[in-house]
């Protein structure tokens, strides 16, 4: 069965819910879901799943230094994570406070391994954004993303 990693971390919380709702919008297309804070996964875990989803707060228009520590621990299987589906997702307190540049950030070092990313052409192009709480139009974004995810993961890796 296909799995997928959703790797957060949320010092507010606000960014939790988010990997949350993305974990919901997995498991109603039937692909197994592991939400987890990045403080809690180890680097190797990446390489078990089929899909990784990431998301950070924005941290002067970047991700977090724990999100860029597991990213920059990667590197020791470099080339192991081509053709896996990858996609990003980000809070900030404000708008315009950098979501993009962290969904961006994350994506870069995504394509870097190889993978292949899930845009979507309606909504958050990128991937889910939200100003502090997510409300209901974050919360729909981050089901989409998960929803999204599943069906490419289901149709590469069956």
């Amino acid at each position: 069965m296909a799995k997928i990693i959703v790797i957060y971390y949320s010092k507010s919380g606000n960014t939790e819910k988010m990997a949350q709702a993305i974990g919901e919008g997995i498991r109603k297309n039937g692909v197994e879901a592991v939400v987890k804070s990045v403080l809690h996964t180890n680097v190797d875990e990446l390489q078990k799943y089929d899909g990784i989803v990431i998301g950070s707060p924005t941290y002067y228009g970047t991700m977090s230094a724990d999100i860029k520590k597991i990213l920059d621990d990667s590197v020791k299987f470099h080339g192991k994570l081509d053709g896996k589906i990858g996609a990003a997702f980000s809070s900030s307190a404000n708008i315009a406070g950098g979501n993009e540049t962290t969904i961006l950030d994350i994506l870069n070092a995504m394509l870097i391994h190889g993978m292949i990313i899930q845009g979507d052409p309606q909504g958050d192009h990128y991937g889910p954004v939200a100003i502090g709480e997510p409300d209901a139009r974050a919360t729909q974004e981050c089901l989409r993303l998960g929803q999204r995810v599943a069906k490419l993961v289901k149709k590469i890796f069956g």
